[in-house]
């Protein structure tokens, strides 16, 4: 293989990847929607589609694998495409907690919510900016982009303690709040978990640039 090709073959797994964080991004955002509007059929449908981010998952590793058999791979080549099949697992666990927030619509379709649901979108524009920026810092290869795009994850744990904070009382208050409250609550620790995968992310293209492995999710 000419080195023209393999840099075009590594060209479309960038675009494959930022492919994947699309669909990703669009399910986080309508998992909150179907959440907040108490619509069944939208967190149905984020569930039946989970199928979707695994088959590109499992396409852009067999892609990877192909490349790496077709070709010997320099080491900062090596790095990009180990890098990229590390991506695409954080990116198919950042949908699987879009498809746990869509169970916790459904399970709450009936109910008057005891709050204004206020910080949870907060952390779902977060989470969908962070996941923007970290897949743009892979593509580009800009180690102080992965690095402020981490920032940004406390930001996602200061709401998350926030809310808890806010619910505890409240159940302890009131019984009647305590399944709902807990459902919230669930939903703001899946949010905090994509944050962490996105972490993940930046760390991977840091290594994949530096060859350093850094742990940010402190």
């Amino acid at each position: 293989m000419s080195r023209s090709t393999f840099d075009r073959e590594l060209y479309e797994l960038h675009n494959d990847i930022l492919r994947m964080g699309s669909v990703v991004e669009k399910q986080i955002h309508e998992c909150i929607e179907a959440l907040i509007h108490h619509d069944v059929s939208l967190a149905r449908n984020i569930i039946n589609d989970d199928d979707i981010v695994d088959n590109m998952q499992r396409e852009i590793e067999d892609k990877c694998i192909k490349l790496i058999a077709k070709e010997q791979p320099l080491a900062t080549d090596l790095r990009r495409i180990f890098t990229t099949t590390k991506i695409v697992t954080d990116l198919e666990r950042m949908a699987d907690h879009a498809v746990d927030i869509a169970k916790i619509a459904i399970r709450l379709k009936n109910e008057n919510f005891i709050k204004p649901v206020v910080d949870i979108p907060r952390m779902s524009d977060i989470v969908k900016e962070m996941i923007r920026e970290s897949l743009d810092a892979y593509v580009e290869s800009d180690v102080e982009k992965a690095y402020k795009v981490c920032e940004e994850d406390d930001k996602i744990d200061d709401i998350y303690k926030g809310v808890f904070n806010e619910m505890l009382p409240m159940m302890a208050k009131d019984n009647n709040t305590v399944n709902q409250a807990t459902q919230f609550l669930f939903v703001c620790k899946y949010l905090e978990r994509v944050a962490d995968h996105v972490t993940n992310v930046c760390e991977w293209t840091i290594y994949m640039v530096t060859g350093e492995q850094k742990d940010l999710n402190e």
